[in-house]
């Protein structure tokens, strides 16, 4: 049998579902080998699919042509034996390598010229295929067949042993205390991310109620995820301190991940760690501004979405053009609250 190459998203959201993918080739041909070119901290996510056999490093940054480097990648994979390669991305450059890499069958959608790159070129239908994770697994269907009903959801597996190291790593203390994991970042920009002060106030509240509090995000978040934690640590008795964690910059994905498959219940803008929470079934309070949950909903069961629909959202900006962001600032602490006492009771 021979393997499938996919080339992978460039947002840890998009790679999360693009496991609806993996699963339904699985699901269709379970002999199959499928391998993933993405960029290397992917790889963190793949590990933790069992549908994938392999992750190869795409060495490029993105939006990085280079052409003679993507041909000797191309020319490299040629002896792996592709019989099929999906493209996720829609971009030209993503279909190089597939294409130098002489691989027989390139499925992906048309765009930005693709004709030849891709011989099992498909046209989007984006009001059939509303959602990201059915345009991915659309690609791996033949054309005009159905979607299976229903999607297979991404779910991400983690092992004890990876948490535990995790967890001794960063001198965690895991016991009967149930933990609250935050997501306030947001790397797509300000129009996604609810107010830290808002955050601060859930955390400050489930303190009270003798929870730990982790703070997740990136080291471009550290600014957020430290005021909230000043915030909600700087009116409470001494101590509630060493139960509010910020973990922002301090972990890689891989331990992100493993560590919030810890969580009791995640709250957390649309964002990859949003996605990641769902992935792992956790319960998740997922808040929405400028982006629009019927695009890139949270494939969970356990998820329960916040959202106002105002008539400018969603707006798909970085920052919200008319400078109020009223779409997350109309969204209260005590709303929120009100869920987590509905999903913990």
């Amino acid at each position: 049998m021979s393997p499938l190459l996919v080339v992978g998203p460039s947002w840890v959201g998009d790679m999360v579902m693009a496991q609806s993918l993996f699963k339904t080739l699985k699901q269709r041909s379970p002999e199959t080998p499928i391998d993933v070119l993405a960029p290397a901290w992917s790889e963190a996510l793949t590990a933790r699919m069992p549908e994938v056999r392999r992750s190869i490093v795409m060495p490029l940054g993105h939006g990085q042509l280079q052409l003679r480097e993507r041909y000797r990648l191309g020319r490299e994979l040629q002896t792996a034996g592709y019989g099929q390669a999906i493209v996720l991305p829609n971009s030209w450059k993503s279909a190089l390598i597939p294409f130098f890499a002489r691989i027989p069958r390139r499925t992906g959608y048309l765009g930005e010229a693709r004709w030849g790159l891709l011989n099992d070129a498909r046209r989007l239908d984006k009001a059939a295929l509303p959602m990201t994770v059915q345009r991915f697994v659309a690609l791996g269907i033949e054309p005009g067949q159905s979607l299976p009903k229903p999607l297979p959801p991404p779910s991400l597996v983690v092992t004890p042993s990876s948490a535990t190291q995790a967890v001794q790593r960063l001198q965690l203390e895991v016991d009967s205390r149930p933990i609250l994991a935050l997501c306030p970042g947001a790397e797509f920009g300000a129009a996604k991310r609810w107010p830290q002060e808002y955050y601060a106030e859930v955390a400050k509240s489930l303190l009270a109620r003798g929870w730990q509090v982790w703070l997740f995000g990136s080291e471009k978040d550290t600014s957020i995820t430290d005021a909230v934690k000043r915030s909600a640590t700087g009116a409470i008795k001494h101590g509630a301190g060493a139960d509010c964690i910020d973990l922002a910059g301090r972990t890689t994905l891989a331990e992100a991940v493993d560590l919030l498959s810890l969580a009791a219940l995640v709250v957390s803008n649309d964002s990859g760690l949003m996605h990641v929470a769902a992935a792992l079934g956790r319960k998740l309070i997922a808040i929405y501004g400028s982006s629009d949950p019927g695009f890139t909903p949270p494939l969970s069961g356990t998820a329960r979405i916040l959202r106002l629909g105002l008539e400018c959202s969603p707006c798909f900006q970085r920052e919200c053009p008319l400078g109020h962001l009223k779409c997350l600032r109309e969204i209260g602490p005590a709303q929120v609250l009100q869920i987590v006492t509905e999903m913990t009771a």
